[in-house]
């Protein structure tokens, strides 16, 4: 476990230096910043404005960060010749593996706490009559974005086993937006009995293997008090184990994979 942890304090120390995350993540921060000023070119209520917006940019980049940052870590580790030092000592490539996606996910979560505090900030300035409990509700959002980018980073992963880098950003931003776009209408056709025999086993076996991130999109109910889930702690529960689950296929994959692999 030390291993694991070793390496994974090793890569989120390593993403926080890279400056294409920090230039990403210096974007989403000033659209936030520049967010309240939005409101006038709208005719909805300030407060819709702000927490569409808002949550949508958090949300966007927080995916571009999850993509660039796990996209290249096996490569670079590859390039520099590092994963050899690494390797040959007592380090089995699955504890790599593992500890490289755990230090991505660190950092993704360190990044997005940031603009999830800076949310906040700004939305307090905005809503300053807003109690705690608005604030608490709105920040739901950033903490289910964060299980669906861990997945996605998952994706990534398993992708950075066997694909190159650009390869690899196109097929997890495909996966992300069939799982985000496309899943729902997969799921419907898969339970119409009306349907096609061989659509229906077709778009099941897509709805099965792409994991579904519109159910992690949980903004709906924060902007709209008129639309609220039957049970919010039992469905974040079942999102957290949908996720785990997904994050574990793909790893296990990704092991495999990465075992037999010579680098």
């Amino acid at each position: 476990m030390n291993v694991i942890l070793s390496i994974a304090k090793t890569t989120i120390g390593e993403a926080i230096r890279r400056r294409v995350l920090l230039i990403i993540l210096l974007i989403g921060v000033l659209f936030l910043v520049i967010a309240p000023g939005l409101s006038v070119l709208s005719a909805r209520s300030s407060y819709t404005v702000l927490v569409s917006f808002t949550l949508g940019v958090i949300q966007l980049t927080s995916a571009v960060i999850a993509i660039v940052l796990t996209v290249y870590l096996l490569p670079n580790e590859v390039e520099r010749r590092t994963i050899y030092t690494i390797l040959s000592k007592p380090v089995y490539r699955w504890q790599f593996l593992l500890g490289k996606y755990l230090g991505a996910v660190g950092a993704l979560g360190l990044m997005m706490a940031l603009m999830t505090g800076i949310l906040v900030l700004v939305f307090k300035i905005m809503q300053a009559e807003a109690g705690m409990d608005v604030v608490m509700t709105l920040a739901r959002a950033p903490m289910m974005y964060f299980v669906q980018m861990s997945l996605l980073a998952a994706v990534a992963m398993f992708f950075s086993t066997f694909a190159s880098p650009i390869v690899n950003f196109f097929l997890t931003g495909g996966v992300y937006l069939v799982g985000t776009l496309f899943s729902p209408v997969f799921q419907d056709i898969a339970g119409n009995n009306s349907v096609n025999a061989m659509v229906k086993t077709a778009a099941t076996v897509i709805h099965t293997l792409v994991p579904n991130f519109a159910q992690f999109n949980v903004q709906n109910t924060i902007i709209n008090s008129g639309s609220q889930l039957r049970s919010e702690q039992m469905y974040y529960l079942q999102m957290v184990a949908y996720a785990i689950a997904y994050v574990a296929v793909f790893l296990i994959g990704g092991m495999m994979i990465f075992d037999r692999k010579e680098v």
